[in-house]
């Protein structure tokens, strides 16, 4: 069955504990959606052979991990944005991990203003349109955690006003440890505070923060509730499944260990207009890249 402009959603095969096979169907526009992998595919011999492995496997989105250091320069940048702009690959990056703009240590903050500042420089050049941020944990109280967080964020986009630069938005990413600041809430609060900011949404990482909260496809439409309105015209979400204690986030897993089930994402989102850009994290990044995907059917 075709429709103009639109996806048939079918969930092939979807086995419920007593085993018996469903298949569901849904309709949603998926015209802006963009998947793709966090990082290089496996085998890949720099940005050119990435960018042909992921158009070959039908993606149409890449994330520039910077997590170790933003080691590129503005020539470089620009010809990855070239290459990904000839295949119709939308590019993300995220920011070094070393982030902590809640540090106690002076020398930190302002190194992490540096690190930030780096990833919006390449992102810029590159034509990333978001950069993911980890924005470091609580110390001493949520409250001053916060406040640091805005004092930051507005130091960088100073800066990216003073340089022009105008078209890189800073995801601050929602955590998944319980020590770790970036709860929707917290990042809506710097939003209020600060213009161009958004939240980078991470459900397997709200998933964790919670133990194990979503559940359902009722659980998942409340956690998309909350976070489209705060996303801008273009949602930066990154998917995976992970493993969770009592202190939240342990490691990331694979889709298939359903820590959620991205099956009820992915029906979530049916019926909701979104320009999306679902980045995939979980260890198999490019595969489960194509297996998100593929859960939202074939054009």
């Amino acid at each position: 069955m075709l429709f103009v402009g639109l996806r048939q959603i079918r969930y092939n095969s979807i086995i419920s504990d007593s085993g018996s096979e469903h298949q569901k169907y849904r309709e949603t526009d998926t015209r802006g959606m963009r998947f793709g992998p966090a990082g290089y595919p496996a085998g890949s011999k720099g940005p050119k052979e990435a960018l042909d492995i992921i158009k070959g496997l039908g993606l149409s989105g890449l994330e520039i991990e910077f997590v170790r250091g933003v080691y590129t320069t503005k020539e470089k940048a620009s010809e990855i944005g070239r290459m990904a702009g000839e295949r119709d690959i939308r590019l993300t990056a995220h920011a070094p991990y070393f982030v902590s703009l809640n540090s106690e240590k002076e020398e930190t903050r302002a190194k992490s203003l540096d690190w930030i500042m780096d990833t919006v420089r390449a992102a810029h050049h590159m034509g990333a349109y978001s950069i993911a941020v980890h924005a470091g944990s609580y110390g001493k109280t949520a409250d001053k955690a916060t406040e640091n967080v805005i004092a930051g964020v507005s130091r960088c986009k100073e800066m990216m006003d003073d340089e022009g630069i105008k078209d890189v938005t800073i995801g601050l990413e929602t955590m998944g440890k319980l020590s770790a600041w970036g709860t929707l809430k917290e990042i809506g609060g710097v939003k209020d505070s600060v213009d161009g900011v958004g939240p980078v949404t991470e459900g397997c990482h709200m998933h964790a923060r919670t133990r194990g909260s979503l559940r359902t496809v009722k659980d998942m439409n409340a956690l998309l509730d909350e976070f489209f309105p705060l996303a801008g015209d273009r949602p930066h979400m990154h998917i995976s499944c992970v493993k969770y204690g009592d202190k939240g986030e342990l490691a990331h897993l694979p889709l298939s260990a359903k820590e959620p089930d991205m099956s009820l994402l992915a029906e979530a989102m049916a019926g909701r207009k979104k320009d999306c850009t679902f980045v995939c994290e979980s260890p198999l990044l490019e595969k489960d890249a194509v297996f998100f995907m593929n859960l939202f059917g074939n054009p």
